[in-house]
């Protein structure tokens, strides 16, 4: 797959929200990622030179093609950050249509925009303007999905070089089943890459989604939580990584950033679907929760 002059090898990590932190990014990557995509971060918050979304922005050389998922509904911030120097280093940058999340919401960002595309197309009219790859990421709707195609073709005219669609409504947040109808019309409508998101946990359902849709590609989000090896069904990766390896990993690039307090913190919720569904996995999950520091955990982690 193709976006702009971007080569992408395979499927992509979608942008999670406390999840894509840059140690679930390289690993991701060595398993086989084809591009990943980092947590989604204020526009306004790297305008007013937040270092906590700086830190968002943190990348390692394991990334093959990084890319930064910005969120606002202020056009004027919107661009600024997509000219920050800080978005030099990554391939393109994605525009958060999609969060469902109320307090995102609530300020008429995120998945609300697709509520106003008059204004969503203003926001990527003036991010094109930096002369970045500039790249949307929405859902199907917000109250239905009757306006999905029409609102990806209004990203495609605005100047968007991909639009990655998850299947499902806002109203839905992420109960039901993934309708792939509307990425199929939304494929359909435009000429630039759309990429398939939504249930998609293995090469049997990225495969499904693709001859469904007709999509250019397809993005796994929690598909590929307590599961990064899920990337090399589609391109060459590092398979043989044990879970054990990739966590240890994964620690040892956020304590390049944080204090060991956050790592061991945010590392909870990571261990929790590495273990989901086996056989120990309670008491094993149990116990990474009552850790207190890196050394515990790393105890903990040699049982996974």
């Amino acid at each position: 797959m193709k976006i702009a002059d971007i080569e992408i090898k395979g499927a992509l990590l979608a942008p999670m929200a406390g999840y894509t932190d840059a140690g679930f990014r390289a690993v991701c990557s060595l398993c086989g990622a084809g591009a990943v995509f980092t947590e989604m971060v204020s526009a306004k918050g790297l305008i007013y030179d937040s270092e906590k979304t700086k830190d968002l922005l943190y990348t390692t050389p394991a990334e093959k093609v990084s890319c930064a998922q910005i969120f606002g509904a202020d056009p004027y911030f919107i661009r600024a950050a997509c000219e920050h120097k800080i978005m030099d280093k990554f391939a393109l940058i994605d525009i958060n249509m999609g969060c469902p999340v109320p307090k995102i919401v609530k300020n008429k960002e995120g998945s609300a925009l697709m509520l106003d595309p008059a204004l969503a197309e203003r926001v990527v009219k003036e991010a094109v303007k930096s002369k970045r790859v500039i790249t949307v990421k929405c859902r199907t709707g917000f109250y239905d999905s009757l306006s999905c195609a029409d609102f990806v073709k209004r990203m495609q005219d605005a100047g968007a070089s991909a639009v990655t669609v998850h299947g499902r409504t806002r109203e839905q947040f992420y109960a039901g089943r993934a309708d792939m109808e509307p990425i199929k019309k939304a494929v359909e409508s435009v000429d630039i890459p759309v990429i398939a998101n939504g249930d998609i946990k293995d090469k049997e359902s990225a495969e499904k989604a693709l001859k469904e849709t007709g999509a250019a590609g397809v993005a796994i989000g929690r598909g590929a939580l307590g599961n990064p090896f899920v990337f090399a069904q589609f391109c060459r990766g590092n398979a043989s990584m044990t879970a054990a390896q990739v966590l240890d990993l994964h620690i040892k690039i956020l304590s390049e950033i944080y204090p060991e307090k956050k790592v061991v913190n945010d590392m909870k919720k990571h261990i929790a679907f590495y273990v989901k569904g086996r056989k120990g996995g309670k008491e094993i999950k149990l116990a990474a929760f009552k850790a207190q520091s890196l050394k515990e955990l790393e105890e903990i982690i040699r049982y996974i």
